[in-house]
Parts: structure tokens; C-alpha cells; sequence
């Protein structure tokens, strides 16, 4: 996983609320148990409005989203983060998220920033009228600044963590295999075992 600790980039209004895990990436895109073969499938039943903000050549590698409340409900579909990092952004910015697409987000190192509904209405404007405004998502600090402002946000320490690290939640826990190993060496014989795979 790619660490993140400070990312700047340009940002992508979508000025929608209620953007459910099928709006980011419809069932038929969804390759099942897999990272890849997303295809072009965010947001693909929006793409044939020439007026949505993803289609417009100045928001063309944008790494930044700006949604709407309750961005990432519906179900609890891990293509949904895998689709929006395909297309680049590194986080989504929104005055709330489903809770699954963020623990989602989070274990897959795209970073769902929580900022009030006042700030996300800012951002809009200002992207609106300048697409190439710079926006640093800072994690060390857990900061959002642009336009000369600070924006203070909260996540999760241990995601926040892992992020810093570039660690999923598997190679954070092989962090302790040499702990894991003495301890199975010291079960039982009778218990069961786990074994590697190597």
C-alpha cells in the first residue's frame, strides 16, 4: 500500500449528497473478489452528462475529492475505493461518509477526510472558479489548508498509523509474527495451528 503522509493535489467538486457505493461504481462494473477490471466504471451513470464535473477537461487529474453528505452508503462494496483510486484520487473530502465505505477506505489507503458541510461548500466554490487551486491533505498534521486556511480533521489513530507506514491491516499484523510464531510453538500439540501458505 502506498504510504500516505502529505498528498497536494487539485480537487474534483461533486456537488452531490447521497452518493451511495452503486452511484461510485455500478453492480455491472464490479469484477467480484478482485483489485482490478474496474474498467470505467466510476461514477459510469453520470458519464454520458457532458455538464458532470468528471468530465470536464479541467478537472482531469484531479486527486482530490470534494462530495457531498453522506458520501460511500449503500453497500459494502470494496470496488468502490478500488474504482476511485483507479482513477487517481488518493482522498475524498465530505462532511460524512457510510461507515463501511470509510473503514473500507481507510484498510485500502484512501483517505476519507470528515470536514464541516460549511468548509466542503468552500472548497466547492473556490475549485469551481479555479480548478487548479492547490489543496494539501496533510495526515501528519491531520490538516486540510488551502486558500491560506487550516482545516482541522479526526481519523482513527491506528488507521492514521498504518496510513503513515504504507501498512494494511495483514502486514501490520505479520509486524508480530515473530511473537504469533512463539506463541503457536508453545500451544498445545492437540490445538490447531496456523501455517504459512509459503
Amino acid at each position: 500500500m502506498t504510504k500516505f503522509t502529505v498528498h497536494v493535489g487539485t480537487a474534483l467538486p461533486l456537488r452531490r449528497s447521497n452518493v451511495d457505493t452503486d452511484q461510485i461504481i455500478p453492480a455491472r462494473y464490479v469484477p467480484y473478489f478482485s483489485m482490478t477490471g474496474h474498467g470505467n466504471g466510476l461514477f459510469a451513470d453520470w458519464r454520458d452528462d457532458p455538464s458532470f464535473a468528471a468530465n470536464l477537461p479541467q478537472y482531469q487529474g484531479a486527486t482530490l475529492l470534494v462530495a457531498g453528505n453522506e458520501f460511500g452508503t449503500g453497500s459494502s462494496r470494496e470496488s468502490a475505493v478500488w474504482a476511485l483510486q483507479k482513477d487517481g484520487f488518493r482522498a475524498v473530502l465530505a462532511p460524512r461518509f457510510g461507515d463501511i465505505f470509510r473503514e473500507n477506505a481507510l484498510m485500502r489507503g484512501l483517505l476519507p477526510v470528515q470536514l464541516p458541510a460549511d468548509t466542503v461548500e468552500r472548497l466547492w466554490e473556490l475549485t469551481e472558479a479555479d480548478p487548479a487551486l492547490p489543496i494539501t491533505v496533510d495526515l501528519e498534521q491531520r490538516q486540510v489548508r488551502f486558500a491560506g486556511r487550516a482545516e482541522q480533521f479526526d481519523v482513527n489513530e491506528g488507521a492514521r498509523q498504518r496510513l503513515l507506514r504504507g501498512a494494511d491491516t495483514i502486514s501490520d499484523t505479520l509486524r508480530h509474527e515473530a511473537g504469533i510464531t512463539a506463541h503457536e510453538q508453545a500451544r498445545r500439540p492437540l490445538l490447531p495451528r496456523t501455517r504459512s501458505t509459503a
